[in-house]
């Protein structure tokens, strides 16, 4: 049985050893000292710094992970800035997938060279996988052995990456008369979807990016596949029927097929949206079974989406404003029961700026206590050493105390000050 290793190099902590640097003496060796004991606390096997990175990979440390020869870390830089750019071929290969596959038999041109110089680099994914490490779900380590990482990638997503990226002119040669439809291949290409999700999941959990901008860009994005995927699909079935005139669009304009592609391609697109929107305006509608069976799955298809976008967008609304309209009704409450009770002036304004003042801590992020309640009890522990370690050595009754005394009694101030604000926290705000 192979050996999974993760090796970390470098110790927690400040990069000089010391907690104050331009300290001399005793004090200076007593900083040093707590500096190595605060990076004890930490675990040196801790992988919230590199291999489970803190909101999305922004977290910065000081540990590094060695592997084999060759083989990189899926959280390394390098790899993540390749991905990103991927995400931006994947999001051309779901506009042009379709667009393809609705209104092109054979592209030609710039739009063959590009669609093909785009399979070239997911080729290059292909290759550059086999050598890139993985985290385990049962232990969190992550495997750098090539053979488990070839048969893992092989067993899951290896068929169809393949498929997907096989040029245009190899599958027309292969493939049978009946299925050398150029579209029918390219829709396999919107496999490359699933990287979109994971790119946009990754950014939810960023604290760079705004949680509401990216959400409201996600749901944009997803519309805006549907309304273009939709209106391929149709003009697709328009395209293929056998008598052009009994079509959606044949029937309200007879040579369509004159036309340029731009004016085909916005119509079908206004299709979709009107129906997407449920307004219906009734020039562009089904004629034929198929678009009539077509247009009911789309329908029910809208039903479920339109939940999912308006459910995330309530969602959003609502807690970006929930604070707010919580803190006018609590002042209103408030000056109702100062007016009925005919409370004085200065007794009214304490507790209206006890109340702005409790509103600002919460709306700013600076309800610290409730934050240090959430950590572990060892990160707790360091914390309170960093913060008053060096406060509690200054105090005369405390000197020539060993050191390890003085951490107990920070971490006992720590717990004393936590029990003090549970009880007493209201008054402290005044």
């Amino acid at each position: 049985m192979t050996k999974k290793r993760v090796l970390f190099c470098g110790q927690g902590g400040l990069d000089n050893g010391s907690l104050h640097g331009s300290e001399q003496g005793n004090n200076g060796i007593r900083d040093k000292e707590h500096d190595e004991l605060s990076g004890d606390d930490a675990s040196h096997f801790s992988l919230t710094g590199e291999i489970l990175p803190s909101l999305g990979a922004t977290a910065r440390s000081n540990r590094r992970v060695i592997l084999r020869r060759y083989i990189l870390s899926p959280f390394d830089p390098r790899y993540r800035l390749w991905d990103t750019f991927l995400v931006f071929l994947v999001f051309y290969t779901a506009w042009v997938s379709p667009f393809e596959f609705g209104y092109l038999s054979k592209p030609s041109g710039g739009l063959a060279i590009t669609d093909n110089v785009v399979n070239g680099f997911f080729a290059i994914d292909i290759v550059l996988t086999f050598f890139v490490a993985y985290l385990d779900k049962s232990s969190y380590l992550l495997v750098d052995n090539r053979k488990k990482i070839a048969w893992r990638y092989t067993k899951s997503w290896l068929v169809l990456d393949v498929i997907s990226t096989i040029p245009s002119e190899l599958i027309r040669e292969i493939l049978p008369d009946k299925l050398q439809s150029y579209g029918y291949f390219s829709m396999l290409r919107l496999w490359r979807l699933r990287r979109v999700s994971k790119f946009f999941s990754r950014l939810e959990k960023d604290r760079n990016y705004n949680y509401f901008v990216v959400r409201c860009v996600k749901l944009i994005c997803v519309t805006l596949f549907v309304v273009h995927m939709a209106g391929c699909f149709y003009y697709r079935i328009a395209v293929n029927y056998k008598d052009p005139s009994k079509t959606w669009i044949g029937s309200v304009w007879e040579d369509f097929h004159g036309e340029s592609l731009w004016i085909r391609y916005v119509k079908s697109l206004y299709w979709s949206t009107t129906t997407l929107s449920t307004t219906g305006y009734g020039d562009l509608h089904a004629v034929n079974p198929q678009e009539m069976i077509f247009v009911m799955f789309y329908m029910m298809f809208n039903l479920g989406l339109t939940s999912y976008l308006i459910g995330n967008m309530t969602n959003l609304v609502v807690h970006a404003t929930f604070r707010t309209r919580q803190f006018r009704d609590t002042i209103q409450a408030v000056s109702s029961f100062a007016q009925r009770n005919r409370l004085p002036i200065r007794l009214q304004e304490q507790m209206l700026a006890h109340l702005c003042l409790k509103y600002r801590t919460d709306s700013e992020g600076l309800h610290q206590q409730e934050t240090i309640g959430s950590l572990p009890k060892a990160i707790r522990s360091s914390i309170s050493n960093y913060l008053f370690y060096s406060l509690v050595d200054k105090v005369y009754l405390f000197r020539g105390v060993s050191n390890d005394l003085l951490f107990q009694l920070v971490i006992l101030l720590l717990h004393l000050l936590d029990g003090l604000w549970k009880k007493f926290g209201n008054f402290f705000l005044f």
